[in-house]
């Protein structure tokens, strides 16, 4: 499962959407959360999959990848359409047992926050930190938080701090599997047991992996300071971001993407 979470991974490649301009994406990014909470049809939810399946095939990231990125959210999808579908109320029941009611509201309900689930996390993931560095994400939020710097707000080391985060977790769940199958080599059985006896077994895994982490931070600020790194004031970077037209053209598109989300929700029925 651990291997399965390709959060904050980053996969380099030569597509359109890799050489986008990282403000551009992040921009982008907003737009597309917005659509995904504005549509309330099944039509605007097509349109979004549409975009998103073009997206998936332009920047190159294999299907297996994307998919692998939904599987430790599947608890998560579970639970949010079993929620829905036994605590929505509606009209006319379909299914009645005991006090236990399912609704046509309640199963409408259960798969349109799946599709919002997973139509998230696909299209952040692709957009974003699968086809953008860290050092080109660091950038793109500091650049796109530059006017706060004018109120002393240190958006420098927010940026990094952010981007820092970001680049280990892959590497704290590198760790954590390592340390995992180093207990089963020691005999601990993390599978077995009464709910209690494996939140316990969790201990002898959480302590190395603080103690691992925390040594990482000091090693990484050591770095840091050997290299005289003192915030991002008067500092010049190797690569400049600049807007060219194809960053331009592709974010007219999701802008044109989300007032076409606008005119389906008057156009059709309203189903959430």
């Amino acid at each position: 499962m651990l291997k399965d979470i390709t959060l904050g991974q980053y996969f380099p490649g030569d597509s359109i959407i890799h050489k986008l301009d990282a403000r551009i994406k992040i921009i982008i990014v907003m737009l597309f959360i917005t659509t995904i909470f504005v549509a309330t049809n099944f039509t605007g939810y097509a349109v979004m999959y549409v975009f998103l399946t073009v997206i998936v095939l332009v920047s190159k990231i294999s299907i297996k990848t994307v998919l692998k990125s939904l599987k430790p959210i599947l608890f998560i999808l579970v639970f949010t359409a079993f929620a829905n579908i036994f605590l929505t109320t509606g009209k006319v029941a379909l299914f009645s047992f005991w006090f236990i009611k399912v609704y046509p509201e309640g199963i409408i309900y259960a798969v349109m926050m799946g599709l919002r689930i997973i139509c998230l996390i696909i299209g952040t993931f692709v957009l974003l930190t699968y086809t953008t560095s860290p050092v080109a994400l660091t950038d793109a939020i500091e650049r796109l938080l530059s006017p706060l710097a004018k109120l002393k707000v240190p958006t420098h080391e927010f940026a990094m701090m952010m981007t820092i985060a970001l680049r280990f977790i892959p590497t704290l769940i590198e760790e954590t599997d390592k340390i995992i199958n180093a207990q089963k080599a020691r005999g601990a059985d993390f599978e077995t047991g009464s709910l209690m006896k494996r939140a316990k077994a969790l201990i002898p895994i959480l302590i190395p992996l603080f103690v691992s982490a925390f040594r990482r931070a000091d090693e990484l600020a050591a770095a840091m300071e050997c290299r005289l790194y003192h915030g991002g004031e008067g500092r010049t970077r190797m690569t400049v971001l600049k807007l060219t037209f194809s960053d331009i053209v592709v974010l007219f598109v999701f802008i044109l993407m989300l007032a076409l989300i606008l005119f389906l929700n008057t156009v059709f029925v309203r189903v959430i």
